[in-house]
């Protein structure tokens, strides 16, 4: 969906920019240009140490890094049959809280641990001087525990947290007691604390980790100006954060798209190359090719308007 057009997108062209970049993700499938690095990290999870390693591949400028605790791999079914995030649609699964504390943990030690010189002008660890952005309610513990462990320590002075929201439906609420699986200190537990109408998962109190990520970050950001607008104007666009995002400030930032691969000139789905000299011709042929593979008439007069957004209750 858009959080993985935007982290294909944004990074290279970042690293454009003259910045070193690194993405950090789950390592969902045995993905076939990422290595192991042979690099472990023991990170601790409700009460117990987890060895993580991670695997990594350069593209484009961009170190992508993918973060391997066997949670994430074993839960996947294959290239096509994939569930993410639960078993089925609606439903969690029960560890969820604690793999993207992993990712979240995971995301914080790579800069530091991970010795990377895929690039002629920088090379070894990152170290601290970094901004972490922070991707929806999955990634919304990463500002917390640079709050309260590492820079307690001395760690990561200078950094800081962008919180980006691509989607304010998704928001990470759970049962309030299980803010103790968090491993993070009761002085947090305001920023968590949430209570609404719903009896999913529980009634009552609940932990929300989107309004955590909201109010611990350095900046909020979202998807475009407009978006920014609709969160802050009411609690059924707000999705019951409109009043704490209005506390906090956001900025709307439009989405990008990435030119290097959505180019006419070269794209490998068009059977008619084109720029724009040759945009005129070749546009009505791509329609009519378009219009007998999905069984439309074929008539290169007929306007054809395609439609991208979210399909969902």
């Amino acid at each position: 969906g858009g959080l993985g057009d935007v982290l294909g997108g944004l990074p290279p062209a970042m690293a454009a920019n003259g910045h070193r970049v690194m993405t950090v993700s789950p390592r969902y499938d045995q993905y076939k240009d990422a290595w192991d690095t042979s690099v472990l990290v023991e990170l601790e999870v409700d009460g117990r140490i987890e060895t993580v390693r991670f695997f990594h591949c350069y593209q484009r400028g961009v170190h992508r890094v993918f973060v391997d605790p066997p949670s994430f791999l074993e839960r996947v079914w294959g290239k096509t049959g994939s569930k993410i995030y639960g078993p089925r649609a609606g439903v969690d699964y029960r560890d969820n809280q604690l793999r993207f504390s992993l990712l979240c943990q995971a995301a914080l030690e790579a800069p530091r641990v991970l010795n990377l010189n895929s690039n002629e002008y920088f090379s070894g660890p990152y170290g601290e001087d970094v901004v972490f952005i922070a991707n929806d309610w999955h990634t919304a513990l990463l500002p917390c525990y640079l709050k309260t462990i590492y820079k307690p320590e001395g760690i990561y002075q200078t950094a800081k947290v962008a919180f980006c929201i691509h989607n304010i439906a998704y928001q990470g609420r759970f049962p309030f007691s299980d803010f103790s699986l968090l491993d993070l200190p009761d002085q947090l537990k305001g920023s968590f604390d949430f209570i609404d109408g719903y009896n999913k998962p529980v009634k009552g109190r609940k932990v929300n980790w989107m309004k955590a990520g909201i109010l611990e970050s350095d900046r909020v950001v979202t998807v475009s100006p407009y978006y920014a607008q609709e969160l802050v104007s009411g609690e059924d666009k707000g999705v019951e954060l409109d009043n704490i995002i209005r506390k906090t400030g956001i900025t709307g930032i439009v989405n990008g798209m990435d030119v290097q691969e959505w180019n006419p000139t070269r794209d490998k789905y068009l059977d008619v190359k084109y720029d724009e000299t040759t945009v005129l011709d070749a546009k009505p042929l791509l329609k009519e090719v378009l219009q007998a593979e999905v069984g439309l008439p074929v008539d290169r007069n007929i306007p054809v308007i395609g439609f991208i957004g979210r399909l969902e209750e």
